[in-house]
């Protein structure tokens, strides 16, 4: 049965966002290269595919802690 919580051997060895992100970017533009076999863009493809998914529940896990330190209510975000 698969789980949507990570091990802890797998939360240990999930980078950090912004981490990930910069992996991300260099993994989209050594595709949009055109220069990488095949195999290795299909694995480039699916290591994206991971670290979105972790950038994605990051980001969820940020804005759920802000909706509940405003009280439930995700309020505009008007900077300084």
């Amino acid at each position: 049965m698969s789980s949507s919580v990570p091990a802890p051997a797998e939360v240990a060895a999930l980078p950090r966002y912004e981490d990930a992100l910069a992996e991300l970017e260099r993994l989209v533009q050594g595709m949009e290269g055109g220069q990488l076999p095949l195999a290795q863009l299909l694995d480039n493809y699916r290591r994206g595919a991971e670290l979105l998914g972790h950038c994605r529940a990051q980001l969820q896990a940020v804005e759920d802690q802000v909706k509940v330190l405003e009280d439930g209510q995700l309020k505009d975000w008007t900077g300084a």
